[in-house]
């Protein structure tokens, strides 16, 4: 007669394949992550042990999250290769955590495209243009970095803009750009070519809804300004 082994006899691993990874606790799922121990300690005792090392105020995996890779690599069992993998497993979680966040957004306020941007955004020391392409509710469907230019400007194309907006098959654009100077005044330049992208979307029936400077915490929109 076949003996049946009760969960607590089983391996993380067995476990997963007969009752799968929502039964599993986070140490026995970072055990089959880990996959080996050490010479006194199994995956199961190290990945144990990881959770209690990352208990520094942030509980459980949420601490693991926080650590370095230098200190997760100090603690026994791990070494940097197991270090570097579990910040890549956090990375993966934070980033289909991110994409989540996107599907949930609606960019329909300045505001809201500028608080999404400006960390990405205000330190960086050339001229950035990112396309957004929406769907007819405001939420993302792709965002494209056009180009990256030198301190005071950037190139932008707009058969560039309507080409990845109708791959995209997006039903309204934003455009967003930085200021590394900090200012985000709208140059002559600037207000040019988004009267073009504006007419042009007109003709095309893809509007450009909006224009977002970003500079040091703060920001200038050309929809809240009047000037779409």
């Amino acid at each position: 007669m076949e003996k049946r082994h009760t969960t607590e006899e089983m391996k993380p691993y067995e476990k997963f394949e007969v009752y799968g990874p929502e039964q599993l606790t986070d140490a026995e799922l970072l055990a089959i992550i880990l996959r080996t121990g050490t010479k006194n300690s199994d995956a199961l005792e190290v990945a144990g042990q990881v959770l209690k090392e990352s208990d520094c105020g942030k509980k459980g995996l949420l601490g693991l999250y926080h650590m370095s890779i230098e200190q997760l690599a100090k603690i026994h069992g791990i070494g940097p290769v197991k270090a570097v993998k579990l910040k890549c497993i956090t990375e993966l979680s934070r980033r289909i955590a991110a994409t989540k966040a996107w599907d949930d957004l609606v960019f329909q306020r300045s505001g809201t495209v500028a608080s999404y941007y400006m960390e990405k955004l205000r330190h960086r020391s050339r001229e950035c243009i990112i396309l957004m392409l929406l769907d007819s509710k405001g939420h993302l469907i792709r965002e494209v970095e056009l180009s990256t230019g030198t301190v005071r400007m950037a190139p932008l194309s707009p058969r560039d803009v309507f080409i990845e907006a109708l791959k995209a098959e997006a039903v309204q654009m934003i455009l967003i750009h930085n200021h590394p100077s900090g200012d985000p005044t709208p140059s002559a330049d600037d207000i040019k070519i988004t009267e073009n992208l504006f007419k042009l979307g007109l003709q095309m029936e893809l509007p450009l809804v909006d224009h977002i400077i970003i500079g040091d915490k703060d920001y200038i929109s050309f929809k809240e300004k009047g000037l779409l």
